[in-house]
């Protein structure tokens, strides 16, 4: 499948990284953290940066994001490769901390920026749905009424979904009294993964695609 033109991309990413949107609500200021490109056929998407990641601006740069890459099976050189991974969270800054954890991600980034971005990322074969705030936006009414129940459903949304909890550290007790998710959806989900990055989709840049036919 060829892929968009990357200048179109490129400008657009400058745009969120560059949106103060609901700055008034960040405590601690604007830091949209996204990582995209067009050749990329694995989505992942989150809640917001926690704290760690607002400060060093690189996503899943904590504990979470070294269970997740655990998760997938895959080392940290493959997947801070946006030709590989687009990692597209639902809420673009850190939204602060609330009395049981993070705040939720704010409201406004879905709608002013995700369907542009998905918009342009074509290549996309496997969208991994990570925590509630994923999986209420993209599974709609499909979604069940637990987290829990949703993630044991998996095969309902595949090929083109994977929910997931949370890989954080506090879901440690989710993941002791859920067994099957080890049992059952990572083997699956490692499978996915890797067969997906042993294909590699050539960047065609459409502007040039009556020249390649002509």
């Amino acid at each position: 499948m060829p892929t968009r033109s990357a200048p179109s991309l490129d400008l657009l990413l400058r745009e969120v990284r560059a949106c103060r949107a609901c700055e008034a609500h960040l405590p601690h200021g604007v830091r949209p953290v996204v990582r995209a490109a067009g050749s990329a056929s694995i989505l992942i998407v989150g809640q917001a940066p926690g704290a760690k990641v607002h400060a060093s601006g690189v996503p899943w740069d904590d504990a979470s994001g070294k269970r997740l890459r655990e998760w997938l099976g895959v080392d940290s050189e493959t997947f801070y490769d946006e030709s590989r991974f687009a990692i597209v969270p639902m809420g673009f800054c850190y939204p602060g901390r609330g009395t049981s954890g993070d705040l939720p991600p704010r409201p406004e980034c879905a709608p002013l920026w995700l369907d542009r971005l998905l918009a342009e990322l074509p290549a996309i074969r496997l969208t991994l749905l990570v925590g509630q705030y994923a999986q209420r936006h993209f599974l709609r009414d499909t979604r069940l009424a637990s987290l829990t129940d949703t993630v044991r459903a998996w095969r309902d949304y595949a090929p083109r979904y994977v929910p997931l909890p949370h890989p954080s550290p506090r879901n440690t007790g989710w993941l002791k009294h859920n067994p099957w998710f080890d049992a059952d959806v990572l083997p699956m989900l490692r499978e996915r993964v890797a067969g997906l990055l042993t294909v590699r989709t050539p960047h065609i840049d459409i502007s040039r695609a009556n020249d390649l036919v002509s």
